[in-house]
């Protein structure tokens, strides 16, 4: 009697064994075959690479403030055939564009008060939503010397389009680019002093977001 319940151990202890390592294989129902995602970066040369966070001020706001857009790798482009620049950014795990728009010589990086790892400049052109609209943005770094290496990079970039502008005979076009970001700076600066007695309240804000 004992020899037999050992045997139906035995069995038993096979059984599971082989269950184990039961590996059934099923085709698919469904054939999908493997695809090539573009990510519009082909036609470049990566420039520059450096993870930041970026705000855009939401002068739409009442009071206006800065509004955090996304935190990820900015990058500096260069068009392999057409020579242009534009700054990238895409957001981590999403990858969802948060700033798109091309680099232009009149673009100037001003340092955000009270951080020295952060700056703060106007674009005419964000397509980071698609539809290109004018973007007050600042960008933040880990540290000082990261956010140094991003303006130098970034002033390069604007020498080297500058250069491209004069040899196309393109300076006209670009000095009507200039009035108009000078015009988009002092709008931005008026909206966020709309209300006298919100100012300080404002201003205090901007440099927080962008400076923690």
């Amino acid at each position: 009697m004992a020899d037999t319940k050992e045997q139906e151990d035995h069995e038993t202890s096979t059984d599971n064994v082989d269950d184990t390592n039961h590996d059934p294989h099923f085709e698919p129902i469904v054939s999908l075959p493997e695809q090539d995602v573009k990510t519009l970066e082909e036609d470049e040369e990566e420039l520059f690479k450096m993870r930041a966070k970026l705000y855009r001020f939401a002068s739409e706001n009442d009071p206006p403030e800065w509004k955090e857009r996304g935190t990820g790798d900015v990058k500096l482009l260069k068009h392999k055939e057409k020579g242009t620049i534009r700054l990238l950014m895409r957001r981590d795990r999403t990858l969802k564009i948060c700033a798109n728009h091309h680099i232009i010589p009149m673009m100037e990086l001003k340092p955000n008060a009270g951080s020295d790892r952060a700056w703060v400049w106007n674009t005419l052109a964000d397509y980071a939503d698609e539809c290109p609209k004018p973007e007050l943005l600042a960008i933040r770094f880990l540290n000082a010397e990261n956010a140094q290496k991003f303006k130098v990079k970034f002033d390069e970039c604007k020498e080297e389009v500058r250069k491209n502008l004069e040899k196309s005979g393109d300076t006209d076009n670009a000095n009507k680019v200039a009035e108009k970001l000078e015009e988009l700076s002092v709008k931005d600066k008026k909206s966020g002093d709309s209300k006298e007695g919100d100012k300080k309240e404002t201003d205090k804000k901007k440099e927080e977001a962008v400076k923690n």
